[in-house]
């Protein structure tokens, strides 16, 4: 799909990915692009920055999404893209509180229930549409440390999963980003509460990954790896499993020993 002409909404605009997902866009003259995040006068900053409109959107409440949705639609007669780019991480095991885990359940999974509730409807309406879920390498490989992001991010790919097998034929498109660290935020933090570099030695620039998401876009792509090597683990785990085990069994340990 070109992007030029096209209705945008991102999600999780204000910072990171979601920031350079709008810039990237903007690039491509669309027709309209609608910048959301929970924090509004940073999607105010951003939507200023290239002539778009801004939202303050708490993904996690079905309201803000489908008035998100419903709001873009009335001002500018459909959505072409709609990227749901908006998530956090929560680190720890099952010991990691029920607040925490009711809380990234929402963020990570449900606010891609509430907008493939709300926006594909009129996709199906037109006979064409495209969803880009920002996923994570977690989603295909798990995550060694933090068990509420791995699980989230696997039922979120498997949600867009649906999708794409539901509506594929009806003209909708799907796409998964599923890069490993990028530079942003929450991979700082993550490197702070762990205390290690797992992650950071390759990560990408924000911008490295938009433009491979204007790529799979481009191309139709379902999963888009901004990291290459992620398609050749993922080909290891499904070869053998019980390898691919043993081997995040060392991953850990080694990543354990080395922040201590």
């Amino acid at each position: 799909m070109e992007l030029t002409g096209r209705v945008i909404v991102v999600t999780g605009a204000a910072r990171g990915i979601g920031r350079a997902l709008v810039r990237r866009f903007a690039a491509d003259r669309p027709e309209a692009i609608v910048v959301a995040d929970i924090d509004g006068d940073g999607a105010r900053r951003v939507a200023d920055e290239v002539g778009g409109d801004a939202v303050t959107c708490d993904v996690s409440r079905e309201e803000d999404v489908a008035r998100l949705i419903k709001n873009t639609e009335t001002s500018h007669g459909r959505i072409d893209v709609f990227c749901s780019n908006a998530g956090i991480a929560v680190a720890g095991g099952p010991e990691a509180s029920d607040a925490d885990w009711q809380r990234i359940w929402e963020v990570n999974v449900l606010a891609h229930v509430f907008v493939a509730r709300h926006v594909v409807p009129g996709m199906l309406a037109r006979g064409e549409g495209y969803i880009v879920g920002t996923v994570s390498a977690a989603g295909l490989l798990n995550h060694v440390f933090a068990m509420p992001y791995g699980v989230t991010k696997a039922a979120a790919l498997s949600l867009f999963e649906w999708l794409a097998i539901a509506h594929g034929d009806s003209g909708i498109r799907v796409s998964c980003l599923c890069p490993q660290g990028v530079k942003t935020e929450m991979l700082a933090a993550e490197r702070r509460l762990l205390r290690t570099d797992f992650l950071t030695a390759d990560a990408l620039e924000p911008e490295v990954v938009a433009e491979a998401v204007a790529e799979g876009i481009a191309r139709e792509s379902f999963l888009i790896l901004p990291h290459p090597e992620v398609s050749e683990y993922f080909r290891r785990k499904a070869t053998d499993y019980d390898r691919w085990l043993r081997g995040m069994r060392r991953l850990r340990a080694n990543l354990v020993s080395d922040a201590h």
